[in-house]
C-alpha cells in the first residue's frame, strides 16, 4: 500500500498521472511540492489550513488540498453540513476522518452553503485520488468575495507547505 502511494504521488508529481490529461490541465497549471510531491493548482485560492477554493460564477468550491490528503492517509470518512448553513471564514464545517487521525475542515470564505458532495458519504476516498476535482466537499456563495484576497495563491502555497514540512 505505502509503494502504491509513493508510486502515485511520484507520477502525478511528473505529471504521468491520469487526473491529469482527465481534468485538461496544461503541465503549467500544476505546481510539484519537491517535498512531499504534492500538487498545487493554478486557478485556486489556498488557506494554510489546506483548504482550497475555486471561485467561479457567484459560487465557491472548497475541499482540501492534496498536500492534506496526503498526510492524512486513507480518508475513510468525511463529515459534511446540509445545504442552507453557513460557514464562516476560518471556521469549521466539517471533518475528515482516515486512518491515521481525524481532522476539522475549514471554510476559506464565509457564505452560505449552497450544495454538498453527497458522493463523498458513499466514497470518501475521493478526496484521496481526486482532491481537486471529484473530491470537493462543499459549494458556497460567499457573502464577501473579497475574503478570497486574503488567500494564498498557488505559489505561495508551494512555498508555506514547504516550509512548514520543513519544520517538521
Amino acid at each position: 500500500m505505502a509503494l502504491r502511494m509513493w508510486a502515485s504521488s511520484t507520477a502525478n508529481a511528473l505529471k504521468l498521472s491520469s487526473a491529469v490529461s482527465k481534468t485538461h490541465l496544461s503541465p503549467a497549471a500544476i505546481f510539484s511540492l519537491s517535498r512531499c510531491f504534492s500538487s498545487v493548482l493554478e486557478g485556486l485560492k489556498y488557506a494554510k489550513s489546506h483548504e482550497w477554493v475555486k471561485h467561479e460564477g457567484g459560487v465557491a468550491t472548497i475541499g482540501i488540498t492534496d498536500h492534506a490528503q496526503d498526510h492524512l492517509g486513507e480518508v475513510v470518512f468525511v463529515d459534511l453540513p446540509e445545504p442552507g448553513g453557513k460557514v464562516s471564514q476560518g471556521g469549521s464545517f466539517g471533518a475528515v476522518e482516515s486512518v491515521k487521525a481525524t481532522s476539522d475542515i475549514n471554510s476559506p470564505v464565509s457564505g452560505e452553503i449552497v450544495e454538498v458532495n453527497k458522493q463523498l458519504t458513499e466514497t470518501p476516498g475521493l478526496v484521496n485520488s481526486s482532491p481537486y476535482e471529484n473530491g470537493w466537499m462543499i459549494k458556497v456563495k460567499p457573502a464577501s468575495p473579497s475574503e478570497l484576497d486574503n488567500l494564498l495563491g498557488p505559489s505561495e502555497y508551494a512555498k508555506f507547505c514547504e516550509e512548514e514540512d520543513a519544520a517538521h
